[in-house]
């Protein structure tokens, strides 16, 4: 009985997180303008889509935004743990815990704080604001990404290549950048994340003019438009080709090792 009672549980679980994203999918097809009758199938919606100024326009915004805070987050939040790794005990402890804030803060906390801050300083809101409030709060996801990585690297390792000739920036580049580099990328992979699907922040740090998607479709929310179905559909397509390619690869790469161990 409690075998079933939790496969049931499961399912429903199941059934409430994909639900929503099924009927996102189904309606970005349908003939008609209404989100509740479906009266034929069409794709007028993804044209209409693709020749909106406004929706390619947040579209780009939040590509652009994202991979630009991306960057500069990860080479950021990776140098400033690579410093505090090889900084005093206390020092470590209090920038740990400083780092830690924009994550257990409130997003809303957050984005009125950033929003006071370039107030104060008459800094006119709009693409560099948004920006600049990305890179802030992704910088603390990528250096909590790398730092486990550096705990478990061996100091003797850096130290050695010193030894042997290497400069510092080649210790950096060829020791411990490639020993960290799993952490990197998981932390990039979080920033592009967190980036691409902020809205709270976003909101508050905008200008006129100036949208990602989540501040295009809560601008669209209190109007009928099936566009953002389309859109949505792409992403959710987008997303799925990602994680499963991102999966597929390293069992190819690992199946091509164990095919090339048996044969020597």
């Amino acid at each position: 009985m409690k075998k079933h009672l939790s496969k049931f549980y499961l399912a429903l679980i199941m059934l409430f997180f994909y639900a929503p994203i099924v009927y996102v999918i189904v309606f970005s097809f349908n003939d008609a303008r209404s989100l509740t009758t479906f009266t034929g199938f069409s794709l007028r919606w993804y044209e209409k889509m693709f020749k909106s100024r406004s929706i390619m326009s947040s579209v780009y915004y939040t590509v652009i935004i994202a991979v630009i805070a991306t960057a500069v987050s990860t080479v950021v939040g990776t140098v400033a743990a690579i410093g505090l790794s090889k900084s005093n005990k206390l020092l470590k402890e209090v920038v740990t815990q400083v780092n830690n804030l924009p994550m257990l803060n409130p997003e809303i906390v957050t984005a009125i704080g950033l929003m006071l801050f370039f107030t104060s300083l008459n800094i006119e809101t709009g693409f560099t604001t948004l920006l600049l409030a990305h890179i802030a709060f992704c910088i603390p996801y990528v250096m909590l990404s790398v730092m486990p990585r550096l705990r478990m690297l061996d100091d003797n390792i850096a130290e050695a290549a010193l030894d042997l000739g290497c400069t510092p920036v080649q210790a950096l580049t060829k020791v411990i950048i490639p020993q960290i580099k799993t952490g990197i990328f998981s932390g990039a992979l979080i920033a592009f994340t967190m980036s691409f699907d902020d809205f709270v922040i976003s909101y508050f740090t905008t200008g006129p003019g100036i949208n990602n998607i989540s501040t295009y479709v809560y601008s669209s929310v209190k109007r009928i438009n099936p566009s953002v179905n389309a859109l949505s559909t792409i992403i959710i397509l987008i997303i799925t080709l990602v994680l499963i390619i991102a999966n597929v690869v390293p069992l190819i790469k690992a199946r091509k090792v164990k095919k090339n161990e048996e044969v020597y």
